[in-house]
């Protein structure tokens, strides 16, 4: 009886534990991705301004639209995000998608002549690879 009543015990307690760790997971994952839209709403609200503005003066615009980038960057780089690809790395394609080669005698093996679209990790997981252009 006292077995019985034991097992019981430790059947209800891993069920209670189960559900506690479901629970506990799903708010950290929530909690995860409020921090990242807490980092970006800023940014959002700089290009609602951007929008509310009347002005025909295309310097200021493009003033704008970069420092709201820059701002965009940063947060991203809060949360851990980096971008990469640039135009003479080494091609690797762990990191890199390369849709057109080019033969070119002055530049070297698996180099990257032109990127068309960055790509961005966190630590050492691809989130997009970067869009390249490849040497040799």
């Amino acid at each position: 009886a006292d077995a019985k009543k034991q097992l019981a015990y430790t059947a209800a307690e891993y069920a209670n534990f189960r559900a506690r760790s479901a629970k506990e997971k799903e708010q950290t994952y929530s909690n995860a991705k409020g921090n990242v839209v807490a980092e970006i709403l800023p940014v959002i609200d700089n290009l609602e301004r951007a929008i509310a503005q009347d002005t025909n003066d295309y310097e200021a615009l493009k003033k704008g639209v970069e420092m709201t980038l820059d701002g965009l960057m940063n947060a991203l780089s809060k949360i851990g995000v980096e971008a990469y690809g640039e135009n003479g790395d080494s091609f690797d394609p762990n990191f890199h998608n390369a849709v057109m080669h080019v033969e070119d005698e002055e530049l070297g093996e698996n180099v990257i002549t032109d990127v068309f679209q960055k790509g961005y990790k966190i630590g050492d997981r691809v989130i997009r690879p970067a869009m390249v252009k490849t040497a040799n």
